[in-house]
């Protein structure tokens, strides 16, 4: 297998400042991507730009902004020309019973992993030419009943779904779109969830026990799937949805 996929081409990841994004970013970059990432923190963006090197492109930026995306897109365009592939990536995770929701918590949530993905999509097409893909990241949840995730899960049903339709749409254009359902993944994004450490570690133990291979997965096991995905390798894979779970929606 050719370890230089990506060699010449131009590889966009938003929140590609953390986690799976950056990981994925790294692997991109590794395989001799352009990588361009799109990131909220500044900090955390001028560390991800710093591992990736002096030729990535690094933006801050919020994708539940339209005017944002425009930036970002703007600036990629600028300095790379285009778009081979897109990781369309940038997500929030809260998690609360239904009766503890209220329409701030509601509309955050959608607004950056339903409006931020449709529009980025949207807004990076006219960079993208014939042969090149797209990637979602939406999740096991889709394919599960998790308590307290109704809202999340809402939203990562959606671009599911979005990539139904698009895997239509973009065919003619020679434009693949396919999307990857991470499980448990070692990220960030546990850490910001607010619970406490002996809360988190609980929770954690329930997860591990509903993963046949007993164990949270890691970024670098979702990126490998994303690069598969955009790469040519891939080139016969168009709408399907990649299960990167350690078989926890297999049962």
């Amino acid at each position: 297998m050719s370890r230089n996929r990506f060699q010449n081409k131009v590889a966009l990841v938003t929140g590609g400042n953390s986690g799976i994004g950056l990981a994925a970013a790294q692997a991109f970059a590794k395989e001799g991507a352009r990588v361009a990432i799109a990131g909220r923190d500044p900090e955390t963006l001028k560390q991800a730009h710093a591992t990736l090197g002096a030729n990535a492109i690094a933006i801050q930026a919020d994708v539940s902004k339209l005017a944002d995306i425009d930036r970002v897109l703007a600036q990629v365009k600028k300095e790379a020309g285009r778009i081979d592939a897109l990781f369309v990536n940038a997500g929030v995770g809260h998690f609360a019973p239904i009766e503890a929701s209220d329409e701030a918590f509601f509309d955050k949530q959608f607004a950056t992993n339903v409006k931020g993905a449709y529009f980025t999509i949207q807004k990076a097409l006219p960079l993208m030419p014939k042969g090149s893909s797209i990637v979602i990241n939406a999740s096991s949840v889709v394919n599960l009943g998790m308590p307290n995730a109704s809202v999340y899960a809402a939203t990562k049903a959606a671009v599911a779904s979005l990539a139904r339709t698009l895997t239509m749409e973009l065919a003619p254009r020679g434009i693949r779109i396919n999307v990857v359902n991470p499980g448990p993944i070692e990220t960030p994004i546990f850490e910001r969830m607010g619970l406490p450490a002996e809360a988190l570690k609980e929770m954690g133990a329930q997860i591990v026990s509903q993963v046949p291979l007993r164990r949270f997965g890691s970024p670098e096991d979702i990126a490998a799937a994303v690069l598969y995905l955009s790469s040519d390798e891939a080139s016969y894979v168009h709408g399907t949805s990649l299960a990167v779970d350690g078989g926890m929606t297999a049962l």
